[in-house]
């Protein structure tokens, strides 16, 4: 048994105020609800799929991976527990909280909550209609998009998502930096998604453990709309529109209100385990994807 998808992204930001713009008004999710501490955004038939709670890390807060029934939450469990992995308590409030019929709740090796879960809540009597995004958000099967980890400890972030969550190594990045260095990022699935979740080293003392978050769009008139919004509404824009080198998305990257980044993009090629081959690229990106000053 294995995840089969990344269900729910939650997030500690300083200011909700701004983040209820941004999503709304920038990446056109809907609100599912809110309170003085928390918004939840949805963006498809699920009854969320990101929350943002009050809190100053102005970082990832925890990942939700979802499975298919409670004999595959079962076997995620038994995995952990003979990984040596710490399972914590988990009350009938979080299943509340997060909509699930039941979760396992860990912490990977850098510390981010982890959790696993099946059974949440979908909302198709109240539709999911965008108010900027006619053609919708890519999810269903290939889950809500995907996050790049930064960590100091690649092997063991590697042994835990790949070796006991069973994510399944699509490609590398191998980009040479200088001499003998190169800064590797690696790329796993565990579904046609090419990647839902990369892997790379961090870059410096206090970085933030997300480096950015996807969202991927049916269309690139979406993508370009997305674009105009930058200006509209001020919104950094820290890498130029591009296709990258290993799963082809054409896309562009934006700061987030708490300084990591969301990518935002459509076209993105899918795996299929039958006949996909792992292989090694030195650039991201076939072209643009230009830093922005």
């Amino acid at each position: 048994m294995q995840v089969s998808s990344f269900g729910y992204l939650g997030l500690s930001v300083s200011d909700l105020s701004r983040w209820k713009s941004f999503g709304v008004d920038f990446l056109g999710l809907g609100v599912a609800s809110e309170d003085a501490d928390t918004i939840k955004f949805r963006n498809d038939d699920r009854a969320w799929r990101i929350a943002a709670h009050r809190g100053d890390a102005d970082d990832i807060a925890y990942a939700g991976f979802e499975v298919a029934n409670a004999n595959a939450l079962a076997a995620i469990r038994d995995k952990l527990q003979e990984g040596g992995v710490v399972i914590e308590e988990v009350t009938a409030d979080l299943r509340k909280q997060r909509g699930v019929k039941d979760l396992v709740v860990c912490r990977d090796p850098d510390g981010l909550r982890v959790e696993i879960f099946y059974g949440p809540l979908e909302k198709f009597d109240t539709p999911f209609r965008s108010g900027c995004v006619a053609s919708g958000f890519v999810t269903g099967d290939q889950g809500l998009g995907h996050i790049v980890l930064m960590t100091p400890d690649l092997p063991r972030m590697r042994g835990f998502y790949s070796g006991i969550l069973g994510f399944k190594l699509s490609d590398t990045i191998d980009i040479p930096i200088s001499g003998e260095l190169t800064i590797s990022l690696e790329f796993y699935h565990c579904n046609r998604r090419h990647h839902t979740v990369a892997l790379g080293p961090t870059m410096g003392p206090g970085g933030k453990k997300l480096h950015h978050f996807m969202l991927q769009v049916a269309s690139l008139d979406d993508v370009g709309f997305a674009l105009d919004r930058v200006t509209r509404y001020g919104v950094p824009l820290r890498n130029t529109l591009g296709r990258h080198t290993n799963d082809h998305m054409v896309s562009f990257y934006a700061a987030t209100p708490s300084g990591f980044e969301v990518e935002f993009g459509t076209g993105a090629r899918t795996v299929d385990d039958e006949d996909w081959s792992v292989v090694s690229h030195e650039k991201i990106s076939t072209w643009g994807h230009v830093p922005v000053a």
